[in-house]
Formats: structure tokens, C-alpha cells, sequence
């Protein structure tokens, strides 16, 4: 039966009805939950954006310390990484397969779908030093109290259009060991003139945006547009990273952007510390309880005296346990079915294969990227409806609620489906394959 038609006659209350009393849990509680659409305030209240939007999930604080950082679990020393030891950078120092290489040339620098390219382009023009950092004013303005100041920067990226702001302490094993080298550095795997990362500042500030659902609920995940998905918030969080680093130099603060074309910090501690997420299945990416996966984010540091959000819990480690739908459906076969997560570089994740990630994204034949895992996620593939949040407010409770918010997704069919209705780009399917004159 078409889910809609469903919806409309009245069975999906009947069977949230029946998914509350099995979870043995107050009506009223799941009522309220739908009806506020929205938790508890974390840190200072933002005059623009007062309601915090966690969707229907039950979300708790927790305290950042030496063996959490929210609800993952440091085991070890967590060393600094060196950023062109992530994926993209891998696969252009030749360290995957010569197919890998070639296809991040296409991808990076070619851009098989001329709009991701259009995208882009204009984010690159945030990349230069002088655009992310910079010496403060030498006057330090007065400025209000830190909470009424950490109010303030979050109305000021809401003003901006940031559709999530937090406010972290900066975890000093965020900062990259060092910046990658050049291009022709990296095309060589000549890393001698990587430049260190020096910089410790005490807080981050972090701007979210959507990657705009109608269009993933269109997509497969993987074609053309799911390049554009992640380049149309990367954009949009360099602007505003941009324009907040500026504005806090200009009190007289120091501050840094890091966004899509010049980051010097890995981006999933700083959600993790700004209280905008928990890690997930996929490894290393962050799942919002609101948007899951369905984000980019850009940050910035500083020393501007700001009151730190706390890391949340919404039950996310409890769900991806017993989920799988990502590694179910991943076109790569890189998300792992493995039940727990295990330990890496001093914290523990779960072991996905980011080398065949990796190489799917910049060789897939059949679009520009992949963004599978964030179009199956339950926490981010449906249309935003009572029922939805519903939905979430019962995957937020535990391993059995878990289960069966899974069986429910799939028995309607998330995930799989693509709603023409919402289609508006055009394809350029003659582009997707490798050139075979480089």
C-alpha cells in the first residue's frame, strides 16, 4: 500500500499507538514530545532561534571530560591527525588505486556535474588564508557577559541562515597535526612541506545547514545531484564561518574559519563538543536528531570568552547497534555490519572501510559522490509529519524501540523509494564515467 495512503487512513496512529503501549510508555509522553517538536535549552538561548529542534528525539547533556567526548569513549590517547591522511587526500597521493587517483582529479578538479562545479568554484573563493584568519583589531571592544555573548554569535549565524548553531569547548586533539601540502605536492605524495597546525584556542563555534531534504527524497543517493547536496551547505557554512572569524577579529578576538576548502581541524569532534551530534554507523560522520546525516557544518575557533554547550545523548549508539540499514544499503560495501564499535587512534568507533568509501565517491559511473547512507537513515528520510517525529522519539529510547522504528522504516519503504515530484535537476550521465585522456 502507498505509505501516504496509509498515513491518511489513519492506520500509522493506530500503529504508533501500538508501538507506545509496547514500549510500555506514558501517551502522554509521546504526545508532548510531538506536539513541542523540541528539547530542552542547551547553553545560552538565542533570541532568533529560542526552541531548540531535536525533531521528536529525547535528548540528555552530558559532560565533556578526559574519557567521553559526548557519548563516545576515549580509551586512549587521541593523537592529531595530519589532513591529507583523510579520504580524498589519500586517493590524490596515488595511495589507493590508480583508478582512485585519476577519478579525484575528475571529481575535485573537473566536476562531473557542471552545477556541483558552479558550487564549487565560488567556495574556493573562501580559501585563502587572509578570507579565514587574520590579526584581531587591536582594540578589544566591550563585550556583554559570556553567556549573553554566546547568545549573541548564535543569533548572529541565525541571522546568517544556519539552520543549527552550537557552541563547544574546543577539544585540542580536533586541530589537524598539520595542513596538506599543495596540489603538485600531493599528486607526488610529498608531504615535506605540509605546514603544522600551531593554534590551540578554547572554543568552537559551529554552524550547521541542511542539505536540503526534497532533493535527497528525489535522489538515489548516489547520482548527479549528491555531489551539489554537500557542496550547496559547504558554500553556505564558509560564507557564514567566514563572516563570524571576521567579525570576532574585528572585537578584537582571535578567531579562525574552518570550512569545506580550508579546514585546520576535523569537523566531527567539534559537532560532538557543540552538542549538534553523536557518531554513527558510518564511522567518523555525525548524526543530528533532527537532520541525521543530512548536513554539512564549517566552524570557527577562538578565545572569545563564550559559555560552552553541552555534548547530547539521544540514544544514537543504542539505535546503530541494532540498525544497519546504512551498511544494508551501501553501493560501496564499506559501512560495517560489526554490532559494537571498536577502538581507533585512542576512541572508539565503528570500523568502516573509508579506502572503499572513498573510492567509490570519486569513481562512481552512475552520479558524483554518494550520499546513500544519509538517503536510508531513519533519522533523516522521511517528510517532516507528526508521524516522523513520532518516529524518532521512540528510535531515542533504547535497543527494542530501536528495533522497531527499523522494522517500521522498512516495511514503509524508506530509503528506497524516489519521489519524482521533487526532482528539478537534469543529468549529465555522459560525464560520470572516467575521462580516458588523463
Amino acid at each position: 500500500m502507498d505509505r501516504r495512503k496509509f498515513l491518511k487512513a489513519g492506520v500509522a496512529s493506530a500503529l504508533t499507538a501500538g508501538m507506545v503501549g509496547a514500549m510500555k510508555a506514558l501517551p502522554a509522553e509521546a504526545a508532548e514530545a510531538v506536539a513541542n517538536a523540541s528539547g530542552p535549552q542547551n547553553g545560552a538561548k538565542s533570541k532568533l532561534h529560542p526552541k531548540v529542534d531535536y525533531g521528536g528525539a529525547t535528548v540528555k547533556f552530558v559532560e565533556h571530560n578526559d574519557q567521553w567526548l559526548g557519548t563516545t569513549k576515549i580509551v586512549g590517547t587521541v593523537k592529531n591527525t595530519h589532513e591529507a591522511d583523510q579520504g580524498f587526500y589519500l586517493a590524490n597521493r596515488g595511495k589507493y588505486s590508480p583508478e582512485a587517483q585519476k577519478g579525484f582529479y575528475h571529481y575535485h578538479f573537473v566536476m562531473k556535474h557542471p552545477f556541483n562545479n558552479a558550487i564549487a568554484s565560488f567556495a574556493l573563493s573562501l580559501s585563502p588564508e587572509q578570507m579565514v584568519s587574520g590579526k584581531p583589531s587591536p582594540e578589544k571592544l566591550k563585550i556583554p557577559d559570556p553567556e549573553q555573548m554566546s547568545q549573541h554569535i548564535k543569533d548572529c549565524a541565525y541571522f546568517l541562515r544556519a539552520d543549527e548553531v552550537g557552541i563547544g569547548k574546543m577539544p585540542s586533539y580536533a586541530y589537524y597535526s598539520h595542513k596538506a601540502p599543495s596540489q603538485d605536492d600531493l599528486m607526488k605524495d610529498d608531504l615535506s612541506n605540509s605546514i603544522p597546525v600551531t593554534e590551540r584556542l578554547p572554543y568552537v563555534i559551529v554552524v550547521m545547514i541542511d542539505q536540503h531534504l526534497e532533493t535527497m527524497l528525489a535522489s538515489t543517493g548516489y547520482d548527479g545531484i549528491s555531489a551539489a547536496q554537500s557542496m550547496r551547505s559547504y558554500h553556505t557554512t564558509g560564507v557564514i564561518s567566514v563572516i563570524l572569524a571576521s567579525y570576532i577579529r574585528n572585537l578584537g578576538y582571535n578567531a579562525r574559519a574552518h570550512h569545506f576548502t580550508n579546514y585546520a581541524a576535523v569537523m566531527s569532534p567539534c559537532i560532538m563538543a557543540a552538542g549538534l551530534g553523536e557518531l554513527s554507523r558510518t564511522g567518523d560522520c555525525t548524526v543530528h536528531p533532527r537532520l541525521g546525516f543530512r548536513h554539512k557544518v564549517a566552524a570557527v575557533t577562538t578565545d572569545l570568552p563564550l559559555v560552552p554547550d553541552k555534548p547530547i545523548d539521544f540514544g544514537l549508539l543504542d539505535f546503530c547497534s541494532v540498525c544497519g540499514k546504512c551498511a544494508d544499503n551501501c553501493p560501496s560495501g564499506a559501512i560495517t555490519h560489526d554490532r559494537d564499535p571498536v577502538e581507533y587512534n585512542g576512541y572508539l568507533r565503528w570500523n568502516s572501510d573509508f579506502k572503499k568509501c572513498t573510492e567509490f565517491r570519486v569513481t562512481n559511473k552512475d552520479g558524483s559522490s554518494c550520499g546513500r547512507c544519509m538517503k536510508v537513515c531513519p533519522w533523516n528520510s522521511k517528510e517532516q509529519s507528526w508521524f516522523h517525529t513520532a518516529g524518532t522519539w521512540i528510535g531515542s529510547k533504547g535497543q527494542n524501540s530501536s528495533r522497531l522504528l527499523k522494522t517500521i522504516d522498512d516495511m514503509f519503504g524508506y530509503g528506497d523509494e524516489q519521489i519524482e515530484k521533487y526532482k528539478w535537476w537534469l543529468e549529465w550521465p555522459e560525464r560520470y564515467g572516467l575521462p580516458t585522456n588523463h
